[in-house]
């Protein structure tokens, strides 16, 4: 029984109103917000934007009949897909159109922390009824996103429940150009509610438990005064690119054809899976960076906010359903049509073989791991229904303060740290470092190289290593992406100068 259909099953769906009021961490700003940093600082007003982007109530036609009202970009879901070339000044005018502050994090870009998106950082959020021009130049090259980044709470309405979610491309100085043609896939979710649930592990994971992780969270358990489970959150709405299964066009290709999917999950809390019958997927970049060993898989996970990038060859014609593995989502919309030219009939889906996702079957099994200048221990832990109903969320012990957000972790700028992560919860976890990549370095048991990502899934009462250089001075986020745990404590800041 998948974790899913347990929390479907678990109990009644439970309105709750916000208790963290965005006013409180709203500072004022002036409507035109302008960086440079390669353009040495120069005042760029007159320019015209590459892309003007507009924060509104929009509303998405996700089935037959079927609309709902949900905030977007440019009043489409998903946003506009943004191209950019890699190292090339890009101007972004932002509007908000909305009666709330917002923030606009650019996912997995190298950007200083007023550019970034994050308040915790300290970028400025754009004013209700008011714009802000960012000047930036974007890398590194790769298929990066864009999503709101709002503490929601118990407000389902915003955040990354919302509609906010558009992809972006960013061209590299030389590509390689091996495939015929692009389709960009965003898997996301809709019309979200509370329910008490419980959390079942995911076993869709390499790697085994670890005994004393799992009894960290057991001890807790018996000793925690609160004995029943936090609120969990779940979806009757499923779509791929805005659309349930079968409305909407389906994706047309040719017998032969190379195509080239990105693939991202711009769910707010879900773990998704991906497969095509017939078909396999090589995968060739994990969070748009290059893999040192490409390799073919049957089925793709994607944690919340991971994108894959893929190449499928179409050599089994007919009309098939490209979707997720369980039964319950894909008849609730999560799948596609994938269509061959010169063929007709209902679109067929079969289960594929059982497939263990192993991030290490991507990287260099043989590499020599560089020994970090100083290692970061991180323990992850859960204090079940212990805020307002809602599950608390602690690092070390210590649950993240929105009021203060005063920095964890204080670095020196060029070392390399590596973050030994430990969790001691039975929830997958995908973790997320703005403005810096990482490398995996042991997960799931197993040693690699050569693997960068920007967010990668921690299973449940397991541990990891990820190393990255401190070359982006600034206060940098690090948190859990799933929007119902970062909202309750699973954050923190490092800071350098």
């Amino acid at each position: 029984m998948d974790r899913r259909k347990f929390i479907k099953s678990a109990g009644l769906a439970i309105p709750i109103a916000s208790n963290l009021p965005m006013s409180s961490l709203v500072h004022s700003e002036p409507n035109i917000h302008k960086f440079s940093s390669e353009a040495k600082d120069v005042t760029l007003q007159d320019e015209k934007a590459d892309y003007t982007i507009h924060i509104g109530t929009g509303l998405v036609e996700v089935g037959t009949q079927h609309i709902i009202s949900t905030t977007t970009y440019n009043g489409e879901f998903p946003g506009p897909l943004l191209r950019f070339k890699e190292g090339q000044k890009a101007i972004v005018d932002i509007y908000n159109d909305t009666d709330t502050p917002e923030q606009l994090h650019w996912h997995g870009q190298f950007l200083p922390t007023d550019v970034d998106g994050a308040a915790e950082e300290g970028t400025p959020y754009i004013p209700a009824h008011g714009m802000r021009r960012e000047v930036f130049v974007p890398k590194p090259a790769g298929f990066r996103f864009y999503h709101t980044h709002l503490v929601a709470g118990a407000n389902l309405n915003v955040g990354q429940y919302s509609g906010q979610v558009g992809p972006v491309y960013i061209e590299p100085k030389n590509e390689p150009g091996n495939y015929d043609r692009e389709a960009f896939i965003i898997l996301k979710e809709f019309e979200p509610y509370f329910m008490r649930g419980g959390d079942m592990a995911m076993d869709f994971l390499t790697g085994e438990s670890i005994p004393n992780l799992a009894a960290i969270q057991e001890k807790a358990e018996k000793e925690s005064p609160i004995k029943t489970k936090g609120y969990e959150v779940g979806y009757n709405i499923f779509t791929i690119n805005g659309h349930q299964l079968g409305h909407g066009e389906p994706i047309r290709v040719k017998e032969g054809e190379r195509v080239l999917f990105h693939i991202l999950n711009g769910s707010a809390t879900e773990i998704r899976s991906l497969a095509l019958p017939g078909h396999s997927f090589k995968v060739v970049a994990l969070d748009g960076n290059p893999v040192p060993n490409p390799r073919q898989v049957p089925v793709l996970w994607l944690g919340t906010a991971e994108r894959i990038s893929a190449i499928v060859e179409m050599r089994n014609p007919g009309i098939w359903v490209m979707g997720d593995l369980s039964d319950d989502d894909r008849s609730n919309g999560m799948g596609i049509v994938i269509e061959y030219a010169n063929h007709t009939g209902k679109p067929q889906w079969k289960t594929p073989a059982p497939f263990k996702w192993d991030y290490t079957i991507f990287g260099n099994d043989r590499g020599i791991v560089s020994p970090p200048d100083e290692v970061i221990n991180l323990l992850f832990a859960k204090q079940n229904a212990a805020e307002n109903g809602f599950n608390r969320w602690t690092i070390n012990g210590v649950a993240f303060n929105m009021m203060d957000m005063s920095p964890t972790f204080h670095l020196q700028q060029g070392k390399r740290y590596r973050l030994h992560m430990r969790n001691a919860s039975d929830d997958i976890h995908p973790m997320h470092l703005h403005r810096h990549s990482f490398e995996i370095t042991r997960i799931g048991g197993k040693s690699t190289t050569g693997i960068i990502k920007d967010v990668v899934m921690l299973g449940g009462f397991q541990e990891m290593h990820l190393d990255f250089t401190a070359d982006n001075p600034g206060l940098t986020l690090m948190h859990c992406h799933m929007q119902l745990h970062m909202d309750f404590g699973f954050m923190c800041l490092f800071n350098y100068k």
